[in-house]
């Protein structure tokens, strides 16, 4: 009996012996990997080497002519005994709490009052929304003629019989920079509302019923049966106000441009003022990096704790 095998068979073995190539390679043609390594190039030269490249200005001392002198840590040991660094720095944080914490509040009972189908609820969303679409720079020059001496604010509070609280908003170093915090609340909330309305549309109605029947009022359905639905939407939408506070920049400017005093200034605007004002690019970029280092620490303890809480209901 003969033991070769069939031609079959050894035709299959002969393949099995041929080296296989990458699924990887076969299936992305090569002209795709160009469409994705231009962009990556793009994005490399045009973003992260000009971010690496602040990190290394951040110790030299620069006016934008000549080269660059190093100066190691000096600049952040003079931001540290920088008053106004620190006036800017508290603000910032300030503006953190104050400026993500109206807007979310206010974003989310604004996308829970019109998640129902209501009458004319379309157009509600729509007004709610329009700010968000007015660019920063024409927001603050709207509501500096609204904090105007004879502006509707004023002209409101002497209507209303409080015509003792009329005051130059803008120019008063104790409410100025709540003033400008109103302005960008106003245009932001609308934004939120939305992102947490694209949230509420994927929340499952069958849960929220279920806890009804098991006699669950309102409050209770809310926080714990909705609420931990939207873990991912609160995620983004904590980068994204996070991000959006520190860089937090046309609006103030354009109101206060820092003032008065300096008492509305942020990290931005005083960065901006040393970069630009005084061309003290060096200085200027150790606050960029400031700036960088608060979103990241931010960013990375919100995370941390989300992923800890969803370990510990697992």
């Amino acid at each position: 009996m003969s033991t070769s095998a069939p031609p079959a068979t050894a035709a299959a073995l002969g393949e099995g012996r041929r080296p296989r190539r990458s699924r990887l390679g076969r299936r992305v043609p090569p002209v795709v990997w160009f469409f994705l390594l231009v962009p990556l190039a793009v994005e490399l030269f045009w973003v992260f080497w000009p971010a690496l490249n602040s990190f290394w200005l951040s110790t030299t001392t620069w006016g934008g002519v000549g080269v660059a002198e190093p100066v190691g840590t000096a600049n952040y040991e003079r931001l540290l005994a920088d008053p106004i660094f620190r006036t800017a720095l508290w603000n910032n944080v300030l503006w953190v709490f104050g400026f993500g914490g109206l807007s979310v509040v206010g974003g989310l009972a604004l996308a829970v009052a019109l998640n129902q189908p209501r009458r004319f609820v379309g157009v509600y969303r729509t007004v709610i929304f329009l700010p968000m679409v007015i660019s920063m720079a024409v927001t603050g020059l709207f509501w500096r003629i609204v904090y105007a001496p004879g502006g509707p604010v004023n002209n409101t509070l002497e209507l209303v019989g409080l015509g003792h609280l009329q005051q130059q908003w803008l120019a008063n170093p104790d409410t100025a920079l709540g003033a400008v915090l109103v302005a960008a609340v106003w245009r932001q909330v609308g934004y939120i509302m939305v992102l947490y309305l694209a949230g509420l549309k994927g929340c499952d109605p069958s849960l929220e019923e279920a806890a009804a029947v098991d006699g669950a009022n309102a409050w209770q359905r809310f926080w714990r049966v909705v609420m931990p639905q939207l873990a991912g939407v609160n995620t983004v939408i904590f980068a994204i106000t996070v991000i959006d506070s520190l860089r937090t920049f046309d609006i103030v400017w354009v109101m206060t441009r820092g003032g008065p005093f300096n008492q509305s200034q942020l990290l931005s605007t005083y960065m901006f003022e040393q970069a630009f004002s005084y061309v003290n690019l060096g200085y200027a970029s150790a606050i960029a990096v400031v700036i960088f280092a608060l979103a990241i620490i931010f960013i990375i303890t919100y995370v941390a704790r989300q992923a800890r809480a969803e370990e510990d209901d697992l």
